[in-house]
């Protein structure tokens, strides 16, 4: 099981998207995650996501950058 932590960096795995849509994790509650959302360095917004799609499936996201050490601890 995935363990979703806050400060991770995820990537969406959706083959459809043209840019590389980056989620770093900023809060989670609720069994959602509240995401602050990149497009290179360009950021683009907020978007809150279930904690079930953090999975590397084709319509889900795959870890890409450990939460630093010092951030809030997440849940799986």
């Amino acid at each position: 099981m995935i363990h979703v932590k806050v400060g991770q960096v995820w990537v969406d795995n959706d083959p459809r998207v043209v840019a590389i849509r980056h989620l770093k994790v900023e809060e989670i509650k609720d069994g959602k995650a509240r995401c602050a959302v990149f497009y290179g360095r360009r950021g683009a917004g907020w978007t809150k996501i279930s904690l079930h799609r953090f999975k590397p499936t084709s319509n889900g996201y795959r870890l890409v950058n450990e939460a630093k050490e010092g951030e809030k601890n997440g849940h799986s």
